[in-house]
Parts: C-alpha cells; structure tokens; sequence
C-alpha cells in the first residue's frame, strides 16, 4: 500500500485537473502523462500511485466526468 503515491495523485488532480477539462481521450491521456512526469520527477513510480487507486487515467477520466478533482483537506 502507498500513501504516498495516493496522497500524489489526488493533490496533484486537485492542482491540474481543471473543471472544464474535456472527457475526449486526448484530453485525459495528457493529464495522466503529465502526472506521471510530474510523479517521476519527485521519485515516485507509476506502481505506487496505481497500488491503491488502480489505473491513474480512469481516476483522472472519473475525477473530471464527477467533478471530484482531489480531496478534501
């Protein structure tokens, strides 16, 4: 389990996620690219943000179709 790849996930969504981003493919498959440069810059790995919350493009497609972007502090 990997908080700390959780904890990224959703405060970076929180960060970058606008509410008027689109639900094409395009659209989401660049945010989870950008999340995960933005990830790996910092050392943090693709499999660790994916142990706990599966697939980082359905979180982001999910967080933009329900306007949940991140968490509440």
């Amino acid at each position: 389990m990997s908080t700390r790849g959780t904890d990224f996930l959703y405060k970076w969504m929180a960060s970058n996620v606008p509410e008027t981003a689109g639900e094409d493919v395009i659209s989401v498959a660049d945010l989870t690219q950008k999340l995960l440069a933005d990830a790996r810059s910092i050392g943090i790995s693709s499999t660790e943000i994916e142990e706990d919350t599966g697939s980082v493009y359905e979180a982001i497609l999910d967080a933009i179709v329900h306007h949940d972007v991140g968490v509440a502090d």
